[in-house]
């Protein structure tokens, strides 16, 4: 019976690669180019470092991304200041009704003249505030 069984064989496990990877090569890092290689690394999103190392050695194209957390926070930002511009212009118009409303014409027009230079000001923030975007794009927000 022991014959018997050694005849048949068994068809479990992997099937043999075609072209099995064989050959193996080694390289040593310090600790600055072993920081700069995982930063790389995980910019790739590759799941294998093995399969980065190859694409890298024969120039495949590597996809990288990089997320830029300050444009993206100035951004945010950025969102929320015009939100609260245009919150200021709904409220401007209210606080001009009620001036004519209850208050004689003498006084609403005091009340306006600051109003006014309160506005002015606001100009000049929201011109710097542009100034800065545009320079901001130009610097950090290059498409190439």
């Amino acid at each position: 019976m022991e014959e018997k069984n050694r005849k048949k064989i068994r068809k479990t496990g992997r099937k043999p690669k075609n072209d099995p990877a064989v050959n193996r090569y080694s390289i040593n890092l310090n600790a600055e180019d072993n920081a700069k290689f995982l930063a790389l690394f995980d910019q790739s999103e590759m799941k294998v470092i093995a399969h980065f190392i190859t694409a890298c050695i024969f120039q495949k194209t590597v996809k990288t991304v990089k997320i830029d957390m300050d444009a993206i926070d100035y951004h945010e930002k950025l969102t929320r200041f015009f939100s609260q511009f245009r919150s200021i212009g709904t409220n401007y118009n209210q606080i001009v009704k009620i001036l004519y409303r209850n208050f004689s014409e003498k006084k609403a027009g005091t009340y306006l003249f600051k109003l006014e230079k309160e506005t002015i000001e606001l100009v000049k923030v929201t011109k710097e505030v542009i100034r800065l975007t545009q320079e901001f794009e130009a610097n950090y927000l290059k498409k190439e």
